[in-house]
């Protein structure tokens, strides 16, 4: 398979499941796609018979509380893409139509793995075209509350940093980084389960969400103890959950990132919000190809304002 060339699935992909925070069911199909198409979703079953067409970028972000969900002015939208988004993009799957006919991506085990697993089922083809990518050129920096994320300049390819900082003693803090590669994504980071503590779920259950959550799909925090009967599947899932949720949400750039991303305390909003300064500036980025991509030497790269914010803000 040549490297730096798009990519799709040899294959149409079929997974069925429910939603969970809408626990509708669900039937997604991963169709192959042209060269240069990118990741669209086709938005069947809605109340008017009319199917839509949703672009996975950015821009089409309506909504980052609890999971991340796109749409268009007509009404049409899907949520909680984030884990399928971080599968593709972790496996290097540059043009899909996603066929789906209800309002939430299937939840699966809560995490990536059963993505991967299809995908891998059927493989990839290489395209003819040479695949584009957005490179980093200044860093960019945004703060929520206690929450921060810098995405910046990289020597090559792209990479996450994330720290998480709960008070349960289970989680505590914990910190991951990885550069993201297909294998990496298959072997460090797919299989990390979404998570939430129980006091927290019978408020969303009361509020409307959460509705598909149990036990088979999270892992779930009583106190100080992890209700699930197989226990944890790696010592810091949580964190690389997190990372798993930064690579499916960044995806949405549209193109591969050649960057670095580095985030305290992330969740949706926050990933989002470090696209919207991105694509704030167009001096900010710039789209190469294969053939022409330049990487930016780190002896090159100045510390960023960004940076010492980081290390002056540590808790």
């Amino acid at each position: 398979m040549r490297h730096g060339f798009q990519k799709t699935v040899a294959d149409r992909v079929e997974i069925c499941g429910v939603g969970v925070h809408s626990a509708s069911p669900a039937r997604i199909v991963i169709h192959p796609a042209e060269a240069d198409h990118g990741v669209v979703f086709l938005r069947t079953g809605m109340a008017d018979g009319a199917d839509r067409l949703i672009e996975a970028r950015w821009r089409n972000v309506l909504q980052t509380a609890l999971c991340t969900v796109i749409g268009d002015r007509a009404g049409a939208s899907v949520a909680t893409i984030e884990h399928l988004m971080a599968a593709l993009a972790g496996l290097g799957v540059d043009n899909a139509l996603i066929e789906i006919d209800g309002p939430e991506t299937p939840i699966m085990d809560g995490s990536a793995a059963q993505f991967v697993t299809a995908i891998d089922g059927v493989g990839l083809v290489t395209q003819a075209r040479r695949r584009k990518y957005l490179r980093v050129l200044k860093s960019v920096y945004v703060e929520n509350g206690r929450s921060r994320a810098e995405l910046k300049p990289a020597e090559r390819g792209f990479s996450v940093d994330v720290e998480i900082d709960f008070e349960a003693a289970t989680i505590g803090r914990q910190r991951r980084a990885f550069d993201i590669d297909p294998q990496t994504f298959r072997t460090e980071i797919a299989r990390a389960r979404t998570f939430g503590f129980v006091a927290d779920v019978q408020k969303l259950w009361a509020a409307g969400f959460a509705l598909g959550s149990s036990l088979e799909n999270s892992v779930a925090l009583d106190g100080e103890r992890v209700l699930n009967p197989e226990g944890l599947r790696y010592r810091d899932e949580f964190v690389r959950h997190k990372a798993l949720d930064a690579i499916g949400d960044l995806s949405l750039a549209g193109a591969p990132i050649l960057g670095a991303y580095h985030a305290y305390r992330p969740g949706h909003a926050l990933n989002a919000a470090i696209l919207g300064a991105l694509f704030a500036d167009k001096a900010n980025y710039e789209i190469v190809d294969a053939a022409s991509r330049r990487f930016v030497r780190s002896a090159g790269v100045a510390p960023s304002r960004a940076a010492a914010a980081f290390a002056a803000n540590a808790d």
